[in-house]
Protein backbone atom coordinates (compact mmCIF):
# COMPACT_ATOMS: atom_id res chain seq x y z
CA UNK A 1 0.00 0.00 0.00
CA UNK A 2 2.60 2.44 1.07
CA UNK A 3 4.91 1.57 -2.51
CA UNK A 4 1.88 2.61 -4.54
CA UNK A 5 1.08 5.61 -2.81
CA UNK A 6 4.59 6.40 -3.17
CA UNK A 7 4.33 5.95 -6.88
CA UNK A 8 1.16 7.79 -6.93
CA UNK A 9 2.22 10.59 -5.10
CA UNK A 10 5.72 10.69 -7.39
CA UNK A 11 3.87 11.26 -10.65
CA UNK A 12 1.27 13.80 -9.59
CA UNK A 13 4.16 15.30 -7.75
CA UNK A 14 6.44 15.36 -10.83
CA UNK A 15 3.40 16.46 -13.02
CA UNK A 16 2.93 19.85 -10.72
CA UNK A 17 6.73 20.45 -10.39
CA UNK A 18 7.68 20.17 -14.20
CA UNK A 19 4.57 22.09 -15.38
CA UNK A 20 2.53 24.32 -12.49
CA UNK A 21 5.64 26.98 -11.53
CA UNK A 22 6.63 27.68 -15.22
CA UNK A 23 3.13 27.47 -16.62
CA UNK A 24 2.41 29.98 -13.84
CA UNK A 25 5.22 31.82 -14.23
CA UNK A 26 4.25 32.36 -17.99
CA UNK A 27 0.35 32.84 -17.02
CA UNK A 28 1.66 35.44 -14.45
CA UNK A 29 3.32 37.47 -16.71
CA UNK A 30 0.46 37.46 -19.48
CA UNK A 31 -1.76 38.50 -16.80
CA UNK A 32 0.37 41.44 -15.79
CA UNK A 33 0.62 42.38 -19.44
CA UNK A 34 -3.06 41.95 -20.79
CA UNK A 35 -5.54 42.70 -17.99
CA UNK A 36 -7.36 45.40 -17.90
CA UNK A 37 -8.84 45.96 -14.41
CA UNK A 38 -11.30 48.46 -13.95
CA UNK A 39 -13.18 49.84 -10.10
CA UNK A 40 -15.94 48.04 -11.31
CA UNK A 41 -14.02 44.50 -12.14
CA UNK A 42 -12.15 44.44 -9.40
CA UNK A 43 -15.43 44.83 -7.03
CA UNK A 44 -17.27 42.22 -9.19
CA UNK A 45 -14.31 40.28 -8.48
CA UNK A 46 -14.50 39.70 -4.90
CA UNK A 47 -18.39 38.05 -5.31
CA UNK A 48 -15.63 35.17 -6.18
CA UNK A 49 -12.21 35.61 -3.88
CA UNK A 50 -14.24 36.34 -0.77
CA UNK A 51 -16.09 33.35 -0.93
CA UNK A 52 -13.28 31.31 -2.32
CA UNK A 53 -10.99 32.35 0.56
CA UNK A 54 -14.12 31.96 3.39
CA UNK A 55 -14.07 28.38 1.98
CA UNK A 56 -10.88 27.32 1.91
CA UNK A 57 -10.70 28.71 5.43
CA UNK A 58 -13.64 26.72 6.37
CA UNK A 59 -12.15 23.92 5.42
CA UNK A 60 -8.61 24.18 6.39
CA UNK A 61 -10.73 24.14 10.08
CA UNK A 62 -12.20 20.66 9.55
CA UNK A 63 -9.69 18.94 7.58
CA UNK A 64 -7.51 16.29 9.22
CA UNK A 65 -5.20 14.98 6.30
CA UNK A 66 -4.13 11.86 6.32
CA UNK A 67 -5.98 11.00 9.69
CA UNK A 68 -9.40 10.72 8.84
CA UNK A 69 -11.38 10.96 5.89
CA UNK A 70 -13.37 14.54 6.98
CA UNK A 71 -16.50 14.43 6.40
CA UNK A 72 -18.15 17.59 8.35
CA UNK A 73 -18.55 20.82 7.49
CA UNK A 74 -17.77 21.73 3.49
CA UNK A 75 -16.78 18.10 3.17
CA UNK A 76 -20.11 17.07 3.48
CA UNK A 77 -21.08 18.84 0.27
CA UNK A 78 -17.26 18.62 -1.58
CA UNK A 79 -14.59 16.31 -0.98
CA UNK A 80 -12.06 19.01 -2.19
CA UNK A 81 -13.69 22.18 -0.77
CA UNK A 82 -9.83 23.33 -0.37
CA UNK A 83 -9.74 23.25 -4.14
CA UNK A 84 -13.00 24.57 -5.22
CA UNK A 85 -12.31 27.47 -2.34
CA UNK A 86 -9.12 27.92 -4.81
CA UNK A 87 -11.08 27.86 -7.91
CA UNK A 88 -13.30 30.28 -6.88
CA UNK A 89 -10.82 32.89 -5.81
CA UNK A 90 -8.46 32.65 -8.73
CA UNK A 91 -11.38 32.52 -10.91
CA UNK A 92 -12.33 36.04 -9.71
CA UNK A 93 -8.85 37.25 -10.04
CA UNK A 94 -8.40 36.19 -13.60
CA UNK A 95 -11.77 38.05 -14.20
CA UNK A 96 -10.88 41.14 -12.94
CA UNK A 97 -8.72 41.57 -15.61
CA UNK A 98 -11.41 41.54 -18.50
CA UNK A 99 -9.57 39.59 -20.63
CA UNK A 100 -11.97 36.17 -21.76
CA UNK A 101 -8.18 34.51 -23.14
CA UNK A 102 -6.47 35.12 -20.29
CA UNK A 103 -9.91 33.40 -18.58
CA UNK A 104 -9.75 30.35 -20.80
CA UNK A 105 -6.39 29.97 -20.61
CA UNK A 106 -6.79 29.79 -16.55
CA UNK A 107 -9.95 27.21 -16.66
CA UNK A 108 -7.64 24.84 -18.92
CA UNK A 109 -4.11 25.33 -16.94
CA UNK A 110 -6.76 24.55 -13.35
CA UNK A 111 -8.15 20.97 -15.24
CA UNK A 112 -4.65 19.95 -16.56
CA UNK A 113 -3.07 20.52 -12.96
CA UNK A 114 -4.97 19.74 -10.41
CA UNK A 115 -7.28 17.13 -12.01
CA UNK A 116 -4.29 14.46 -12.02
CA UNK A 117 -3.12 15.45 -8.52
CA UNK A 118 -6.91 15.02 -7.30
CA UNK A 119 -7.15 11.48 -9.42
CA UNK A 120 -3.79 10.72 -7.38
CA UNK A 121 -5.23 11.89 -4.05
CA UNK A 122 -8.49 9.26 -4.33
CA UNK A 123 -6.24 6.43 -5.05
CA UNK A 124 -4.06 7.44 -1.93
CA UNK A 125 -7.26 7.62 0.44
CA UNK A 126 -8.76 4.44 -0.92
CA UNK A 127 -5.84 2.62 -0.47
CA UNK A 128 -5.30 3.90 3.33
CA UNK A 129 -9.03 3.96 4.26
CA UNK A 130 -11.65 1.41 1.88
CA UNK A 131 -14.58 3.40 3.46
CA UNK A 132 -13.60 5.97 1.20
CA UNK A 133 -14.77 4.79 -1.65
CA UNK A 134 -18.22 4.79 0.27
CA UNK A 135 -18.00 8.37 0.75
CA UNK A 136 -17.19 9.23 -2.72
CA UNK A 137 -20.26 8.00 -3.81
CA UNK A 138 -21.92 10.09 -1.64
CA UNK A 139 -20.36 13.39 -1.91
CA UNK A 140 -19.27 15.16 -5.57
CA UNK A 141 -15.86 15.52 -6.29
CA UNK A 142 -15.51 19.16 -6.91
CA UNK A 143 -18.88 21.13 -7.23
CA UNK A 144 -21.59 20.60 -5.02
CA UNK A 145 -25.09 19.12 -5.50
CA UNK A 146 -28.48 19.08 -3.86
CA UNK A 147 -28.84 15.46 -4.29
CA UNK A 148 -25.20 14.45 -3.12
CA UNK A 149 -24.36 15.23 -0.02
CA UNK A 150 -24.07 14.13 3.83
CA UNK A 151 -26.99 15.10 6.11
CA UNK A 152 -25.48 16.04 9.20
CA UNK A 153 -26.26 13.64 11.27
CA UNK A 154 -24.96 10.90 9.02
CA UNK A 155 -21.55 12.88 8.57
CA UNK A 156 -18.32 11.09 10.74
CA UNK A 157 -18.48 12.47 13.90
CA UNK A 158 -15.13 14.77 13.45
CA UNK A 159 -16.42 17.78 15.30
CA UNK A 160 -16.92 21.24 14.00
CA UNK A 161 -14.27 23.61 12.76
CA UNK A 162 -11.53 23.69 14.98
CA UNK A 163 -9.08 27.40 14.61
CA UNK A 164 -6.43 25.17 15.87
CA UNK A 165 -6.22 23.46 12.53
CA UNK A 166 -6.79 26.78 10.87
CA UNK A 167 -3.80 27.79 12.16
CA UNK A 168 -1.88 24.92 11.89
CA UNK A 169 -2.91 24.94 8.05
CA UNK A 170 -1.49 28.92 8.13
CA UNK A 171 -4.68 29.21 6.05
CA UNK A 172 -4.25 32.63 6.77
CA UNK A 173 -1.81 33.05 4.29
CA UNK A 174 -4.52 32.69 1.53
CA UNK A 175 -6.09 35.79 2.47
CA UNK A 176 -2.48 37.61 2.55
CA UNK A 177 -1.60 36.68 -0.98
CA UNK A 178 -5.20 37.73 -2.32
CA UNK A 179 -4.27 40.93 -0.51
CA UNK A 180 -0.90 41.61 -2.18
CA UNK A 181 -2.96 40.58 -5.64
CA UNK A 182 -5.37 42.96 -5.18
CA UNK A 183 -2.80 45.36 -4.25
CA UNK A 184 -1.02 44.52 -7.90
CA UNK A 185 -4.14 44.85 -9.72
CA UNK A 186 -5.32 48.63 -8.58
CA UNK A 187 -1.53 49.55 -9.17
CA UNK A 188 -2.39 48.30 -13.22
CA UNK A 189 -5.11 50.11 -13.60
CA UNK A 190 -3.95 53.37 -11.67
CA UNK A 191 -0.91 52.99 -14.05
CA UNK A 192 -2.65 52.78 -17.56
CA UNK A 193 -5.41 55.42 -16.07
CA UNK A 194 -2.20 58.14 -15.53
CA UNK A 195 -0.54 56.54 -18.99
CA UNK A 196 2.45 55.22 -17.51
CA UNK A 197 0.92 51.52 -19.18
CA UNK A 198 -0.35 51.01 -22.37
CA UNK A 199 -4.17 50.23 -22.58
CA UNK A 200 -7.44 50.69 -20.53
Amino acid sequence: MKESWVADKSWAERAVRRFRVPLGFLFAIAFLVFARPTVLSLFASLLLVIPGLWLRGYAAGYVNKNAEITQTGPYAWTRNPLYLGSLLAATGFVSAGRNLWLLLAFVLLFAAIYGPVIWSEEQFLLRRFPAYAVYMRAVPRLFPSPFRHLRTDRAHPGGGFSPERYRKHREYNSAIGAAVLYAVLITLLLLRQHGVLPGQ
